[in-house]
């Protein structure tokens, strides 16, 4: 029998490999003063926290975010790279109620270069491998983005409400938003664009360079290439997907993002990018980029992907005696099989092996 089940075996190996690449474990305490997620609560893009008030009188937040806090805590002197296993607490978008949730990932804080960067990408893509044999990592850039919202003059509320119509692959109220706040149509017709960029990268690398009409796209092109050279490098390329519909809040995130997923899971189980402007926004002088796995969705993920709940299925009946299922479970068990002792069986249950203990001693 395994020592551990599939999930718990993914969260060992991957702070194993975070910790290979150098990336030291990352503690903190379950709260936070509230006034930090009530300033950069469209950072967390939630509205539910749960606060509580010390004995002091002073408001305190239970964790729904990992990230905020390690910006906050950030060194600008000396680069970090930090890997951390928390608990937050949300509400949950389905019931609304509010729900503990582990969550795993890294953060490297301090100047990012072209491999710094590619390095926190590629631990995202060998994340996902961990986690699944087939996995997709689909990649934006948010400095390409606001280049071209940029050149069409945008104000900031009007760049969010596109970044909205882009996430949901909007075209057509896209084009009609565009016409309504003046922009030329041959610009209004690339920002629409966006919203059917994706695929492999060589077929889409072709379609974004043809957006390109300021110096800042050029340059988000030129960063995604380097990107895609190291990723494809370490024989990551097929599994690498450009997405412009991944969006996040401009005010906070700069450069590339990404999200990962897995086969039989409906949701990304990975999303991370660069923030720079969030540490600015902090008063630190720095850059940082990450991402977080959401161990709830491997969870789900390990039911999907589990064909068997148990080995062998022992059921007995009334008239059995305790000592007889107990030898003939050790029996299994010594052979390093997963066993389950049942008198009543739910039909749900799934099982490589039943096996009845009257009909096991009437065979012997």
């Amino acid at each position: 029998m395994e020592a551990f089940n599939k999930n718990e075996t993914v969260l060992y190996n991957l702070r194993m490999l975070y910790e290979q690449y150098g990336y030291k474990r990352f503690k903190m305490s379950k709260f936070e003063e509230y006034d930090l997620y009530l300033e950069y609560k469209k950072f967390l893009q939630t509205e539910n926290i749960i606060t509580f008030t010390d004995l002091h009188g002073k408001l305190y937040a239970l964790k729904p975010d990992i990230t905020l806090s390690i910006a906050k805590n950030a060194n600008p002197a000396q680069p970090q790279k930090l890997y951390y296993k928390e608990n937050v607490y949300r509400a949950s978008k389905d019931t609304k109620e509010y729900k503990e949730i582990t969550q795993l990932g890294l953060e490297y804080i301090g100047e990012i270069d072209s491999y710094t960067m590619a390095e926190a990408v590629l631990l995202a893509a060998k994340s996902l491998k961990l986690i699944s044999d087939c996995y997709i990592l689909d990649i934006s850039h948010m400095g390409f983005i606001s280049g071209l919202f940029e050149q069409a003059g945008l104000s900031d509320v009007q760049q969010e409400k596109l970044l909205g119509f882009l996430g949901k692959k909007d075209t057509h109220e896209m084009l009609y938003c565009c016409e309504q706040y003046g922009i030329e149509k041959e610009l209004s017709e690339k920002i629409a664009a966006l919203c059917e960029i994706y695929g492999s990268f060589e077929e889409t690398l072709p379609k974004i360079k043809a957006l390109a009409v300021n110096a800042k796209m050029s340059d988000s092109i030129k960063e995604m290439e380097e990107l895609y050279s190291v990723l494809s490098a370490m024989g990551e390329g097929e599994h690498i997907n450009l997405d412009f519909s991944i969006v996040n809040d401009m005010s906070y995130y700069n450069g590339v993002i990404y999200r990962g997923y897995v086969r039989d899971v409906p949701f990304s189980v990975l999303s991370g990018g660069r923030y720079d402007n969030l540490l600015q926004k902090l008063g630190k002088s720095c850059q940082a980029i990450g991402f977080a796995v959401y161990v709830d969705l491997l969870e789900l993920y390990d039911k999907h992907s589990r064909e068997y709940d148990v080995d062998v299925l022992i059921q007995y009946s009334e008239n059995d005696s305790p000592a007889k299922i107990a030898k003939l479970a050790e029996e299994y068990i010594s052979q390093g099989k997963s066993v389950k002792v049942l008198s009543v069986v739910s039909e749900a249950l799934k099982y490589r092996e039943k096996v009845s203990v009257s009909q096991k001693g009437a065979e012997e």
